[in-house]
């Protein structure tokens, strides 16, 4: 395996990472989006004109050609603003892990906190949420940048990646108990 790919994140370089995140959110929060934006356009047709019900055959017909024309054009423009949204987020999360990565000198669970709660931080911001709106942002942030990172952390100890705290707990764990004892050793 070539070792610039073995040190990568999940074995994926950034070069691919980054726009294959991006577009994985762009395409989910397009479905996303155009479901909850199909189901708001048709209700709203329907109470535009709750007040005027069409009463033959062909009025049935072309009222719900029309609607289903509204349907289709709100889910399709919503679906494009939540892809486009989720898209820019997953692109700054991964691009700002990225330069934390290179910053650093080493990829780790660290790098994707930081990246979490920064674009976290800038959701916020964007939206003008309320203090304790923007700490609760912050805070799924964070568990979700913990249970992400620790899993890119456990699939690099898988593939022999070195992580750096890891290593460093390793080596407080061997100058404590002696390089030579396990944990089962000293339980007993």
């Amino acid at each position: 395996m070539d070792a610039h790919i073995k040190e990568s994140r999940l074995s994926t370089p950034p070069i691919l990472r980054i726009p294959l995140a991006s577009t994985l959110a762009f395409l989910v929060g397009m479905g996303l989006g155009t479901a909850h934006g199909s189901k708001t356009a048709g209700l709203r047709f329907r109470a535009e004109h709750a007040h005027k019900l069409p009463t033959t055959a062909t009025g049935w017909f072309l009222y719900h050609k029309t609607k289903n024309y509204h349907v289709a054009n709100g889910g399709i423009r919503e679906g494009l603003k939540m892809g486009t949204k989720l898209s820019i987020i997953a692109t700054a999360t991964f691009a700002i892990e990225n330069m934390f990565d290179t910053y650093r000198g080493t990829k780790d669970l660290l790098n994707t906190v930081i990246a979490c709660v920064s674009v976290a931080g800038g959701f916020s911001l964007w939206n003008r949420f309320s203090l304790p709106t923007a700490a609760r942002t912050t805070k799924s942030a964070l568990i979700v940048g913990v249970a992400y990172g620790g899993l890119q952390d456990l699939v690099g100890i898988a593939r022999g990646r070195e992580i750096r705290y890891v290593e460093y707990l390793k080596r407080k764990y061997n100058k404590i108990f002696g390089p030579s004892a396990s944990p089962a050793e000293t339980s007993s």
